[in-house]
């Protein structure tokens, strides 16, 4: 790379490729953004799967799938859409025994509490709050992202809150999203009674190559840029190394249009991904050839 690298402290105001390729923002950025969002077949199943949960008042549903496959910002794009009529409780990486997971709980939906309760206490308290919303017209819908951390025991927790549902209507709806491991806990046969309230359920696997290609494009685009700054064949090259996980995706992309600016490279092709594989500075790859090794 022969160019020098200035660092600012405005995010905002930094160049590196920008002005080069004439983009808006930077089309790979890691951070979930529902305007970035690639609407692959199986993001829309999944998409699918999570509305109709909701619309369909399922008392939990379950999305899944690998790190960096697009979950986050496909509930992202879910909570967009909620109207009024839905008190959303967002919870990441929730842990802890069943007396922290209704405190969790509490907060994400914003009710104050005075943690030295006890868990009676914490659980009326929600419970009275459920009815409430009930009340004014409003369901109540938790969303557990990386909802692989809760234990077992959380997990049996989280089926019992669905036994204050009562009658025909649903005053809480559960949305469980995670990595593969979820769904093997949820299938446990301790867990059999959690698994039978599962209405919907999804599981998202990594994108194909000509999905890859499409990503690309469509990033490109959605920042301002003509589509084509990145060819097909530097995509099949980023998808062969990426195996097609989206963050990953994204992680190559970013770091090829750089090199190609520092070349005055006028597009990115297979030659400047593949610069960027030979200088090491990809970790995910260097990750996966160790991987490969040891199998």
């Amino acid at each position: 790379m022969n160019k020098v690298v200035e660092t600012r402290t405005d995010d905002s105001s930094i160049g590196f490729y920008m002005d080069f390729f004439g983009f808006r923002e930077r089309p790979f950025t890691l951070v979930p953004d529902p305007d970035f969002m690639f609407w692959s077949a199986q993001h829309r199943r999944a998409y699918s799967v999570l509305e109709f949960g909701i619309l369909s008042r399922a008392p939990i549903t379950l999305v899944t799938g690998g790190v960096g496959c697009g979950k986050t910002t496909l509930l992202r794009e879910l909570l967009r859409q909620f109207g009024t009529r839905v008190t959303v409780g967002l919870i990441s990486n929730a842990q802890g025994g069943r007396g922290e997971l209704i405190q969790w709980v509490l907060n994400s939906l914003g009710v104050p509490f005075d943690p030295s309760r006890g868990y009676v206490q914490l659980f009326q308290q929600l419970q009275d709050f459920l009815i409430d919303e009930y009340a004014a017209g409003r369901r109540v819908v938790l969303i557990f992202d990386e909802a692989q951390n809760l234990s077992p025991e959380s997990l049996e927790e989280l089926r019992m809150l669905t036994n204050i549902n009562s009658g025909k209507d649903e005053v809480i709806q559960l949305v469980l999203v995670g990595q593969p491991e979820l769904r093997d806990m949820v299938l446990d046969p301790s867990l059999r009674q959690l698994a039978q309230r599962i209405a919907a359920s999804f599981h998202l696997q990594p994108l194909d190559e000509k999905s890859v290609i499409d990503l690309v494009a469509h990033r490109l685009r959605a920042a301002g840029g003509t589509g084509a700054e990145i060819t097909p064949d530097a995509s099949r090259l980023v998808h062969k190394t990426t195996h097609g996980v989206p963050r990953l995706v994204n992680q190559l992309c970013d770091m090829a249009l750089l090199y190609a600016w520092s070349t005055d490279h006028p597009q990115v092709d297979a030659s400047v991904v593949q610069s960027v594989l030979d200088d090491g500075v990809f970790f995910a790859a260097q990750i996966a050839a160790e991987e490969e090794k040891r199998r």
